[in-house]
C-alpha cells in the first residue's frame, strides 16, 4: 500500500487539509512584505545639506528677515546640471548676490562649495522616516543601502540551505515554528535598534527565518495533500505572495514611518508561532525517517478531523506493509553510482532554473523602477501581474505537463526581453508591455518550479534540494542587477544577457523528467524506479505489448497502471 493510499483512507483533501492550508497561507502572505520591505523602509527621500543660518529658526530671523524660502535656498545651496538643488554640496559662503535679478549664473557656478558638514535636511512628504534618513545613508554613505539589501539576500541564501538540511533531519513543523519565533523577535528588534550595524545583523537573521518559513510551509502543504491536488495547493501558496504584495503596498501607504512599518509586518508572527503548534508534522517524513509511531499518531489525528475514524484498522495494516516496501528495498545497483548521478542531475537542473529566475527577475525589476512610476502603484502592479500569470501556469501545467510549461514560460520570458532590446526607444507603450509580459512569464515560471521541485525530489532529500535551489536563486538575484553596469558599453547588452539566459535555461528544462500525476517519491530508489518504469512503459506501448498491473513500477500514474 502506497502512502498516497494511506492518505486517501484518512482523507487527502478534507477539513484538516483546508485548515492546514489556511493556517500556512496566511503567514506566507505576511512574510512576503519582508522580501520587499526595503522598497519603503529604505526609500531615499529628496535631501539637501543642512546649513545653520538657513535651518536654525533664530538665526534665520536675524539674517534672512522677509526673504522667500526658495530665494534663501539659492543663497546657501548650489544647483546641479538639471537646475535642481545639490544633494551633497553647499556653498562655502552665502551667495547673497544671487538674490539680485541681474546676478549672473557663471558667478554661482564658480563659487566655492563644501560637503554637508552639518548633516542633511530630508523631504518628508512621502515618508516621515526611513533608514536612509535615520542614519544619513546618502552621498558618500549611499553604498550602505545596497549593502543592507545584499546582507538580507545573503541571509536568505544561508537560511535556505541550513533550513533545508535541518528540516530533513528534525522535521518540517519544528523548523517552521522556530522560524516564526525568530522572525517575530528579530523583525521587532530591528525596528528599535540604535545603529546600522545591529540593524543589518537583525535583518540577516530575519532573512534566515523568511527562507525557512517559505520552504517549510509549502512542503507541509504538499506532503499532506493528494498528488492530484498538489499543483492546486502550491498555486494557492504562490498566489499568497501576490496578495502579500498588495498588503505591503497598502500598509506602507498608511504607515510612512519605517519603525512602525517594520513592527507592523513583524509582530503578527508571534501569533503564528503560538498557532503553529496546532499544525501536524508531515506523516510521510515521520514514517520514512523511522518515526512510525509518531507518523501513525499524526494519521490518526487527521482521520479524526476528517471524520474517517473507521480507517484505523487500515492504518494498522497499511503502514507496516508500506514501510517494509520502502525501507526494505535495495537499489538494483549496490554501488549507488546510478542513483548518485540521477540525484545530482535532478539537483543541478532545478538549481540552474532558480538561478535564472532570480537573475532575470531582478534585472527586469530594475528596468521597471527606472521608469519613474509611483512606488506604491508599482508595488500593486507587480501583484496584479502575478495573479493571471500564476493562474494561467496552473492550468497549463495540468494539461500539457510540468516540463513543457516550465520550459515554455522561461523561453517566452526570454523572447519578450530580447524583443524589447530591438524595439525603438520611442515606442514606450510597447516596451512597457513587453517588460510587463516578461515579468508575468517569470512569475509563472517560479510557480511551476515550486510545484515541480517538490515532485522531483524524494522525501528524504526534498527540503535539502529545495534549500540548495533557493540558495542558487538568491545568488542570481544578487548578480542580476549588476549586469546593468554594462550599460556604459552598450545599453542593449544587459537585455540581450537577460533574454539569452532565460531562453537557454528554458531549453535545459526539457531535460527534466515529467511528473504530472506521478506520486511523490520517498526514497532515492523511488526516483530511480520512476524513471526506469516510465521508460519501460513507453517502450511496451510503442510495440503494443500487453502490460500486467503487478509488472508496472509503483511510481507510474494510475492511468498507465490500468492498461492491461
Amino acid at each position: 500500500m502506497a502512502f498516497a493510499e494511506l492518505l486517501e483512507h484518512v482523507g487527502s483533501l478534507g477539513r484538516f487539509q483546508i485548515f492546514q492550508i489556511v493556517s500556512l497561507v496566511i503567514p506566507i502572505i505576511c512574510v512576503t512584505p519582508h522580501n520587499l520591505l526595503d522598497n519603503f523602509t529604505a526609500a531615499v527621500p529628496d535631501h539637501r545639506c543642512r546649513h545653520p543660518l538657513l535651518d536654525n529658526a533664530m538665526a534665520s530671523l536675524n539674517v534672512t528677515r522677509g526673504l522667500d524660502p526658495d530665494a534663501l535656498l539659492r543663497v546657501f545651496i548650489p544647483l546641479d546640471k538639471h537646475q535642481k538643488l545639490e544633494r551633497c554640496r553647499r556653498f562655502l559662503h552665502p551667495q547673497w548676490q544671487l538674490l539680485e535679478l541681474n546676478a549672473s549664473a557663471p558667478n554661482a557656478s564658480e563659487a566655492d562649495t563644501e560637503p554637508c558638514l552639518d548633516g542633511w535636511v530630508y523631504d518628508r512628504s512621502d515618508f516621515s522616516s526611513t533608514i536612509v534618513s535615520e542614519w544619513d545613508m546618502v552621498c558618500d554613505w549611499q553604498f550602505l543601502k545596497p549593502m543592507a539589501q545584499s546582507i538580507f539576500m545573503a541571509g536568505i541564501m544561508t537560511g535556505a540551505i541550513i533550513c533545508g538540511l535541518v528540516s530533513d533531519k528534525f522535521g518540517r513543523r519544528l523548523v517552521l515554528s522556530c522560524c516564526y519565533l525568530q522572525l517575530a523577535i528579530t523583525g521587532t528588534c530591528s525596528a528599535v535598534v540604535p545603529n546600522f550595524f545591529l540593524y543589518c545583523c537583525l535583518r540577516f537573521l530575519s532573512a534566515f527565518a523568511v527562507a525557512g518559513i517559505t520552504m517549510n510551509a509549502g512542503i507541509l502543504m504538499i506532503e499532506w495533500t493528494k498528488t492530484q491536488a498538489g499543483a492546486t495547493v502550491m498555486t494557492i501558496s504562490s498566489l499568497g505572495f501576490s496578495v502579500g504584495e498588495f498588503l505591503l503596498s497598502g500598509v506602507a501607504y498608511a504607515i510612512r514611518d519605517w519603525c512602525f512599518l517594520q513592527l507592523a509586518v513583524s509582530v503578527p508572527f508571534v501569533l503564528f508561532f503560538l498557532s503553529s503548534w496546532w499544525l501536524a508534522e508531515s506523516a510521510r517524513w515521520l514514517i520514512v525517517t523511522g518515526k512510525i509511531d509518531q507518523g501513525l499518531h499524526a494519521l490518526r489525528r487527521v482521520a479524526g478531523i476528517n471524520g474517517k475514524k473507521d480507517s484505523m484498522e487500515c492504518l494498522q495494516r497499511g503502514i507496516p506493509s508500506w514501510v517494509g516496501g520502502k525501507l526494505g528495498k535495495t537499489p538494483n545497483n549496490p554501488s549507488g553510482q546510478g542513483e548518485s548521478a540521477l540525484t545530482t542531475c535532478l539537483f543541478l537542473l532545478p538549481s540552474l532554473l532558480r538561478f535564472a529566475i532570480g537573475f532575470v527577475f531582478y534585472g527586469l525589476i530594475l528596468d521597471l523602477q527606472n521608469m519613474g512610476s509611483n512606488l506604491f502603484l508599482l508595488q500593486v502592479l507587480f501583484g496584479v501581474i502575478d495573479i493571471p500569470s500564476k493562474t494561467g501556469s496552473f492550468f497549463a501545467m495540468n494539461y500539457i505537463g510540468r516540463r513543457i510549461t516550465q520550459a515554455g514560460s522561461l523561453i517566452l520570458a526570454g523572447l519578450c526581453i530580447l524583443a524589447n532590446a530591438v524595439i525603438a526607444q520611442e515606442l514606450q507603450v510597447l516596451r512597457v508591455t513587453l517588460a510587463v509580459l516578461g515579468i508575468g512569464f517569470v512569475g509563472s515560471t517560479y510557480t511551476v518550479l515550486s510545484i515541480y521541485s517538490s515532485e522531483l525530489f524524494p522525501t528524504v532529500l526534498r527540503m535539502t534540494a529545495i534549500g540548495g535551489g533557493q540558495m542558487a536563486m538568491r545568488l542570481g538575484s544578487i548578480l542580476g542587477p549588476l549586469v546593468k553596469l554594462l550599460n556604459q558599453f552598450n545599453p542593449l547588452l544587459p537585455l540581450f544577457i537577460y533574454g539569452g539566459v532565460s531562453v537557454i535555461t528554458g531549453l535545459t528544462a526539457l531535460l527534466l523528467p515529467e511528473t504530472l500525476n506521478m506520486p511523490l517519491p520517498d526514497t532515492i530508489h523511488d526516483v530511480e524506479s520512476r524513471e526506469a518504469g516510465h521508460f519501460a512503459i513507453l517502450q511496451l506501448q510503442k510495440f503494443n505489448i500487453p502490460i500486467q498491473v503487478e509488472e508496472v513500477p509503483w511510481s507510474l500514474p494510475s492511468a498507465l497502471r490500468g492498461r492491461h
